[in-house]
């Protein structure tokens, strides 16, 4: 086997096992280790006020992470005896990275099959970008060359400040929820982590 098809079957069974455990932040306490980080916490501010946050992890939109710190708060609500809440401060923060990972195959093994100083094919070839390049199958090949994959990492967190009240929640407020409607209505999109 060669080394550039050995090199390929390496990638395929890494990528193969990374694809296995990629998924998108369940419903769960927050993590910060292991196949799926993130979730919600909260912190307790005062007797009826929480700070209340979700982060997901690159796989988990932000839609998804501010629907789950939306149904946090009001599962939080109903434990602790109340029936309503108010967000009093809400945000969504994105953090991006970009990585540049070249191309495992862009400088192929070419040439050692070729004695110094025996004939071997080479062409030149013109491109407009950059104009006329040479390629040798001793030095490389320039068409695969400084080829890489480019891709961008984002990841949400949302976080509220919210405050708890019993009784009946305030018409016409858009910052009040009812914390049992909220649930009876998201239930069936919240994805829980499965069982093991």
């Amino acid at each position: 086997m060669s080394i550039k098809k050995a090199a390929l079957a390496a990638a395929l069974v890494v990528t193969a096992g990374l694809a296995a455990c990629a998924t998108p932040t369940p419903y769960q306490p927050r993590v910060t280790s292991g196949a799926v980080t993130g979730g919600f916490s909260e912190q307790k501010l005062e007797g009826d006020r929480y700070r209340v946050s979700f982060a997901g992890n690159n796989l988990t939109s932000r839609e998804t992470v501010e629907r789950y710190l939306l149904y946090r708060s009001a599962e939080l609500t109903v434990q602790q005896g109340y029936d309503w809440f108010e967000t009093a401060d809400h945000r969504t923060d994105r953090t991006s990275r970009t990585y540049v990972e070249p191309d495992p195959f862009s400088r192929p093994g070419f040439g050692f099959g070729y004695p110094y100083g025996y004939w071997r094919p080479a062409w030149r070839y013109y491109g407009p970008a950059y104009g006329w390049r040479t390629w040798d199958p001793f030095w490389g090949d320039p068409f695969f060359a400084d080829r890489g994959q480019i891709r961008t990492v984002e990841k949400f967190e949302a976080g509220a400040e919210i405050v708890m009240h019993k009784g009946q929640k305030p018409q016409g407020d858009p910052r009040a929820y009812d914390a049992r409607e909220i649930m009876a209505n998201l239930a069936s999109t919240i994805v829980r982590p499965e069982a093991k």
